[in-house]
């Protein structure tokens, strides 16, 4: 049995958690998120928890128990508190702008590059070089800000590029001239 698929999912008040047939639908103030219940996994709730077990011990059905279960632990969370990923842009001339939702950014191509925020994701600008992804799905906050992270990812000489906010690059050294 799994370790993370053993505990039981807390369910937080202002949250209500409605199991169907094949998905977990999760409603808080933030919104409404759903997780399928995967192949093999029963998915129940009393005394306001949530519990995932497995109907047989196959190899696929352990799998899938901590992954339902963290699926909805991460629904619940989000629901109520949200998710944020932070990117600075680092660079001369690097910077963004917002555009109703959208995000225009600088980042030493011909032309600007326009962000179109997924759905559920809101994206914000702080000053010229931070942008703000946030939203209730923790799935879609990481995608989008991969998205853009893959616009101009840091380079390893200037480290240059846009980055994490807590992401370190670890810079090499160039090339030296031989006297």
């Amino acid at each position: 049995m799994s370790k993370i698929g053993k505990k039981p999912v807390d369910i937080v008040s202002g949250v209500t958690v409605q199991v169907e047939a094949d998905q977990v639908v999760v409603k808080g103030p933030k919104g409404e998120l759903t997780a399928p219940i995967l192949p093999g996994i029963k998915v129940e709730t009393k005394d306001n928890q949530v519990q995932v077990s497995p109907l047989n011990n196959q190899r696929q059905t352990r799998a899938y128990h901590g992954l339902v279960r963290s699926l909805i632990e991460n629904h619940v969370i989000g629901v109520t508190k949200g998710y944020q990923k932070t990117l600075k842009l680092v660079g001369t001339g690097y910077r963004a702008k917002a555009a109703g939702q959208n995000v225009s950014v600088t980042v030493g191509f011909s032309h600007p590059v326009e962000i179109k925020p997924l759905t559920g994701v809101t994206l914000k600008v702080e000053g010229n070089d931070t942008i703000h992804v946030s939203g209730a799905d923790k799935q879609a906050v990481g995608q989008m800000a991969a998205q853009i992270r893959a616009i101009r990812p840091p380079e390893p000489y200037k480290g240059k590029g846009i980055r994490y906010e807590d992401e370190v690059v670890s810079r090499k050294p160039g090339k030296t001239a031989v006297g």
